[in-house]
């Protein structure tokens, strides 16, 4: 489905509390181009932006990576993080060991964090393990499985709990085996939007990045939203938003591509992925 100029462009914000540094201070109705948010899980905009059913979007970096060449990259704005993330958390029920061939519980929610979780296993401990996806439910996840991953608030509540389970932190994996940052979304827009109405992603993306700088000069709001919708205290929170960066610089970038090529060695992916920012690659 292509757009259609009569309907506002399209702005895919996912529903976790990963990207609202960027979205908080966001505002389309502010901006002189007619604009709207659309909500949705990752998997759900992945599939919309897809299908031209929004045009930008913050998508799961896998998902961009699988699409590359519909897509630029909005430069400087990404989730990344050099380590511990918190809300991407394997929980173990039986020892690594076992972990490594037994079964895991997937949540079906990022195929960034899936294939990130088969590439732990496989290329840092030789695990070739049975993987199941379910609704983000511990309890039941766990049921019938030695450990169970959850991403984003899910994950967050979930670590809260008194479960008695040890609890890996995915982005802890990634930097303790690789010595790189990851970066788990990016900030994507359809190249045809992108053609079509340079004026108007322009002040988009200047409104995002705008709103980013916004957050990172004081993140207390962000905490507080958060202690309201989520629970947990506000300290909590202000570590959780300062152990996030949402840049998108040469370190971030090398850590995606080393995801990347190992995405492509265990056949997750196809085709090299094209790291391409707008608006520079827009007649590319």
């Amino acid at each position: 489905m292509m757009h259609s100029d009569a309907r506002p462009i399209r702005i895919g914000r996912i529903d976790y509390t990963n990207v609202w540094p960027v979205f908080h201070h966001f505002d389309p109705s502010r901006l002189r181009c007619e604009a709207e948010l659309v909500y949705g899980m990752p998997a759900e905009l992945n599939r919309m932006l897809r299908a031209g059913e929004i045009d930008v979007a913050a998508v799961s970096s896998f998902a961009y990576g699988i699409h590359s060449e519909d897509y630029l990259l909005l430069p400087d704005l990404s989730v990344s993080a050099p380590g511990q993330v918190q809300s991407l958390l394997l929980f173990l029920k039986s020892p690594l060991e076992q972990v490594r061939r037994g079964k895991i519980a997937l949540t079906a929610t990022s195929a960034t964090t899936v294939n990130l979780l088969k590439i732990v296993m496989k290329k840092f401990y030789g695990g070739d393990p049975v993987y199941e996806t379910m609704e983000p439910d511990l309890d039941r996840m766990l049921e019938n499985a030695d450990a169970a991953l959850l991403i984003g608030d899910h994950a967050i509540r979930a670590s809260w709990r008194e479960t008695g389970y040890r609890a890996l932190d995915l982005g802890d994996l990634w930097r303790l085996w690789t010595g790189r940052w990851m970066t788990f979304a990016v900030w994507a827009v359809r190249r045809d939007a992108a053609l079509r109405h340079p004026e108007a992603i322009a002040e988009i993306y200047a409104a995002l990045v705008a709103a980013k700088r916004r957050s990172a000069a004081d993140s207390e709001p962000l905490a507080q939203e958060a202690v309201r919708r989520i629970g947990g205290t506000a300290d909590y929170w202000r570590g959780y938003f300062r152990g996030l960066c949402h840049d998108f610089g040469p370190e971030q970038r090398a850590g995606l591509s080393l995801y990347f090529q190992y995405a492509r060695e265990l056949g997750l992916m196809e085709k090299p992925v094209t790291l391409a920012d707008w608006p520079d690659s827009v007649h590319a």
